[in-house]
């Protein structure tokens, strides 16, 4: 199979897609049983985070990496920035696919999805498989972002320091969250661990600053790197689930490299929008796109099972 192009559809619909190249006028389960043996072929990124899809890229700034504002985040529809560029441990002149959580000012993640590139070297290229690999493993050695202490969250936004019975509010992501990936699609491990994982949250830990009234009184800045800290689970709720073509790189052009198959009903004049909002849920009386997808699974090993059977009796 040839490689799939990659270009500006930032929820890639594969089979909506070819659907309209073709022509046909066949209902969801139609299409994706007729393009079965292309799913066999995918690797299922679950859970996605609910959030705002962009593209993460750092620049070679001058100074100590965490300190200077070196990353910049930006849509990637418009290729606008989202917020301020920021200071991060990323390693420079790298860029990222990206979902930046829904709630990132409660918890601070910038969860990331895909490689492109890092530090120069070009990974977009590569296949499905070795990019995710090399998302995990480069991930795993970056040293870890402390958030900024209340103090300087504070002078940050002229002066409104936090009352202590004030949630901390993150001014910028400071944990870089790789989101799952399995290589696994078999019937059986999509019905049984993958869509079960596409509709449960994720608990993600993540570093918050001490609140002042909880610093026994400290009233001295300290290094941000000696300030106190507090591990928080952090829930970050579920989107469906991504399907990637394992031999797909990133190329010039307009086709899908994944197929989004969402947990919930979405307008459809929302499908695609870049506003920084939740999309609106429709109210129609229907299961959502992954409850149809694990219908189509199990029929599909209903199927299965009694082909093996008739087989079995034959013999």
């Amino acid at each position: 199979m040839g490689r799939v192009l990659c270009g500006a559809l930032p929820r890639g619909t594969v089979f909506q897609t070819i659907w309209k190249q073709l022509g046909l006028q066949v209902s969801l389960p139609g299409l994706i049983f007729c393009l079965w043996p292309l799913l066999r072929s995918c690797v299922t990124v679950a859970p996605v985070p609910v959030g705002k899809r962009c593209l993460a890229v750092t620049d070679q700034s001058l100074g100590v990496p965490g300190t200077v504002s070196n990353t910049a985040l930006r849509s990637r529809k418009l290729g606008k920035l989202l917020m301020p560029r920021f200071p991060s441990t990323l390693p420079p002149m790298t860029v990222l696919d990206c979902i930046l959580d829904g709630n990132w000012r409660e918890n601070g993640i910038l969860h990331i999805l895909d490689v492109i590139k890092w530090k120069g070297q070009d990974i977009g290229d590569c296949e499905t498989p070795f990019r995710f690999w090399w998302r995990d493993t480069r991930l795993q050695e970056l040293p870890s972002s402390s958030p900024p202490s209340i103090r300087h969250n504070a002078e940050a936004s002229g002066g409104l320091e936090q009352s202590p019975s004030t949630a901390y509010r993150f001014p910028y992501p400071t944990t870089f969250a790789g989101i799952p990936y399995h290589a696994d699609t078999s019937m059986s491990s999509l019905a049984t661990a993958i869509v079960p994982l596409a509709r449960c949250n994720r608990a993600i830990s993540v570093q918050i600053p001490v609140l002042e009234s909880e610093e026994e009184g400290m009233s001295v800045d300290v290094p941000k790197s000696l300030q106190l800290t507090a591990t928080q689970s952090a829930q970050v709720a579920s989107d469906g689930l991504l399907l990637y073509v394992s031999e797909a790189s990133f190329e010039p052009g307009t086709n899908p490299l994944s197929s989004w198959v969402p947990l919930r009903n979405y307008d459809a004049d929302q499908h695609g929008q870049d506003t920084g909002t939740q999309p609106e849920v429709s109210t129609a009386p229907v299961d959502g796109p992954l409850d149809v997808f694990a219908r189509l699974i199990q029929r599909r090993i209903a199927g299965m099972s009694s082909v093996a059977m008739d087989v079995e009796n034959a013999i």
